[in-house]
């Protein structure tokens, strides 16, 4: 009873001192550093959705009819780059462990890898509710890990960074949430309207890659220390 007393009262005076929270600090595992060895990816899951974006802008602004054949290889190069950013954030997320919310990143690089897949084999008719689907998923998986990272944060400029890009995903997700219940409508002659959304969303997708990537502050071990 002595020994469990004692051992109390020295953690009350820990408490006191401020010597727990301290300890907490140094030994609480930063979700971002386990994105420290995932970073190539990360960046070249950047690049490949600024790629992305730019060819629906460039297809939604360019005058005349275009071919079939035009189209389908447009198609082609946007499912192929769909494709392998999915397999970059896939890979990034399965890399970064089982730990806290990499199962999130895990999520946006599956439904990015369908998206790319569906692009790059389906031959049929293929209607935007279904791609909207498919972004409201990325959009909300990858707004949940920046949020989960903002709370890791302990610098303010960063917390607010991760958190502005977490609540600008949710409103992403919610707008290509209203095109699948046709709360908002798209003009269906007007097709440069879901392309100019689509190269919205993967122009921004590509500034969420880049925030997670970073500096963020290192924490010292004391047991290496």
């Amino acid at each position: 009873m002595r020994q469990h007393y004692g051992a109390a009262a020295t953690l009350v005076g820990q408490l006191g001192s401020g010597r727990v929270r301290r300890a907490t600090k140094i030994w609480r595992p930063h979700l971002s550093q386990r994105l420290i060895r995932s970073w190539w990816l990360l960046a070249l899951c950047g690049v490949l959705d600024a790629l992305i974006s730019a060819l629906y802008l460039v297809r939604a602004n360019a005058e005349g009819q275009s071919t079939y054949h035009v189209l389908r290889r447009t198609i082609l190069y946007l499912g192929s780059l769909t494709l392998a950013a999915g397999v970059c954030t896939l890979a990034a997320g399965v890399w970064s462990g089982r730990r806290q919310n990499s199962w999130l990143l895990i999520l946006n690089g599956l439904a990015c890898s369908a998206l790319g897949a569906i692009f790059t084999f389906w031959t049929g008719p293929l209607a935007f509710r279904t791609v909207a689907l498919l972004i409201v998923v990325m959009a909300l998986s990858i707004g949940a890990y920046e949020f989960g990272i903002s709370r890791a944060s302990h610098r303010v400029s960063q917390e607010w960074l991760l958190g502005a890009v977490a609540v600008a995903s949710v409103g992403f997700a919610l707008a290509f949430l209203a095109f699948i219940f046709r709360w908002i409508n798209l003009d269906p002659a007007a097709p440069a309207q879901s392309l100019n959304w689509l190269g919205a969303y993967f122009a921004f997708s590509a500034i969420c890659m880049l925030v997670l990537i970073l500096p963020r502050p290192a924490f010292r071990n004391p047991a290496i220390s």
